[in-house]
């Protein structure tokens, strides 16, 4: 009996001193975190002003590959087209952890008076445009460049293994190409050495600065898109009883297929949306034309719920084109899974933001309809997904231009609660390991 005490004293005293070696290394870099902030937002603001689409992050990996290469991390570049991976070896044994930031920017002209506002422009899809980090992914880049600066600095301290993956294309790649999160899986990103456990972030321009929100299990959305193809019979805008006309038929087909969503699915169980974003149809205004094209997204929780509005999205398109003589094609692809927060991991890493944030600024949120394609690494290893908030303080949170916009603003202070959480989040889980 006595054995069995002084075997449980051993291990208790054990779990102390590692939990008190934990503690005051978190605290060491918790304070590093706070001496590079300001060096965090010249990154980001260098990357502002030189964003690049999806599959053309040339320079933003060029730029991140120097600054590991200057850590003495071992790197690995052209993963997935631009991606770059960064290996931190710290010669103890323990847990691979990833660390992912996402790096291109968006086809959006920017709006706002910075002195950093990109004048980048481009020729996107036919259109001149300009380029934009309308996503926040410029402050994804350079906290996991400051991530990595921290953790090689003390690798003394650490244990296992940790990769840095910066990864390009999350918006989706172009037309005819692969990309993103997806294609770094298949090249194998999450293997040699193999990942135990990854984690990401997300910026958010609509949430209050500094705090923290996270959801277990399903936290956002599948995505698929649809291209709708309707073909009519061309006449003269005078004489529409001629023709068929696809831009009604097309009108009707939008109007039937939001009835899959308020009549036709259990919105109990989970939300779903089905959203129109482009219409496309002839090229005078007095001629109906022959053709008419729509493209559009779906957002599903539930895996036969998106299979059961696949199925009711084809059945109408088609059935409504018919009934006015027209005929109409539908393609849906899917494009990224439901980013699915390990319950588990979730749970042990509510503290580690709680200690980034405060446990006051840190919240339980409903599920939200926007998609990530972090999701494909969650489909292979458990994974963890969180936001954190950058709305200036002076705008309220209702009145903040949303992801997306040229209007786009965050708050580069934000930035530190994010460096702090992701560090948090990987010494805690290699330490629990």
């Amino acid at each position: 009996m006595m054995k069995f005490f002084y075997s449980l004293a051993l291990i208790l005293s054990c779990i102390v001193a590692q939990a008190q070696v934990n503690s005051k290394v978190q605290a060491k870099l918790d304070q590093q975190a706070k001496e590079i902030e300001n060096k965090v937002i010249e990154w980001r603001r260098h990357l502002h002003q030189y964003p690049e689409l999806s599959n053309r992050e040339v320079k933003t990996a060029a730029y991140v590959a120097e600054h590991l290469k200057a850590l003495g991390i071992e790197i690995q570049t052209g993963v997935a087209h631009t991606g770059v991976v960064g290996l931190l070896k710290t010669g103890k044994p323990g847990p691979v952890i990833a660390l992912r930031a996402d790096m291109d920017a968006l086809p959006v002209t920017e709006r706002n008076n910075l002195p950093f506002a990109s004048k980048e422009k481009t020729t996107f899809n036919g259109q001149e445009t300009g380029v934009m980090h309308a996503c926040g992914h410029d402050s994804h880049v350079a906290i996991l460049m400051g991530v990595a600066e921290i953790l090689s600095k003390n690798k003394k301290d650490l244990k296992g293994t940790i990769k840095f993956i910066f990864q390009p294309a999350e918006e989706g790649p172009p037309a005819g190409e692969e990309g993103g999160a997806d294609l770094m899986v298949k090249e194998g990103v999450l293997e040699n050495p193999k990942v135990d456990v990854i984690f990401g972030m997300h910026i958010q321009s609509i949430r209050k600065l500094g705090q923290i929100a996270y959801k277990p299990a399903g936290m956002m959305a599948a995505s698929d898109w649809f291209t709708i193809k309707v073909y009519g019979k061309q006449s003269h805008g005078s004489a529409p009883w001629l023709g068929i006309d696809p831009v009604v038929v097309s009108a009707q087909i939008i109007n039937g297929i939001q009835t899959i969503i308020s009549r036709q699915t259990e919105l109990t169980k989970e939300p779903a949306v089905i959203s129109v974003g482009t219409i496309h149809a002839g090229i005078r205004q007095n001629i109906i034309p022959e053709y008419a094209e729509m493209t559009g997204t779906i957002r599903t929780f539930d895996e036969t719920m998106q299979n059961d509005i696949h199925e009711k999205l084809k059945r109408t398109v088609v059935n409504i084109a018919e009934s006015a003589g027209a005929r109409a094609e539908i393609e849906i692809t899917r494009m990224t899974p439901v980013t699915y927060n390990d319950p588990i991991v979730t749970e042990k890493m509510v503290a580690s933001l709680n200690k980034a944030a405060g446990e006051q600024n840190v919240a339980r949120i409903p599920a939200v309809t926007g998609a990530e394609d972090f999701a494909y690494y969650q489909k292979k290893v458990p994974g963890f997904f969180f936001f954190v908030g950058a709305c200036p303080p002076e705008i309220p949170v209702e009145k903040a231009a949303s992801h997306h916009t040229p209007d786009f603003m965050m708050d580069d202070r934000g930035m530190l609660t994010g460096l702090k959480a992701m560090i948090n989040v990987t010494v805690d889980y290699m330490y629990m390991k």
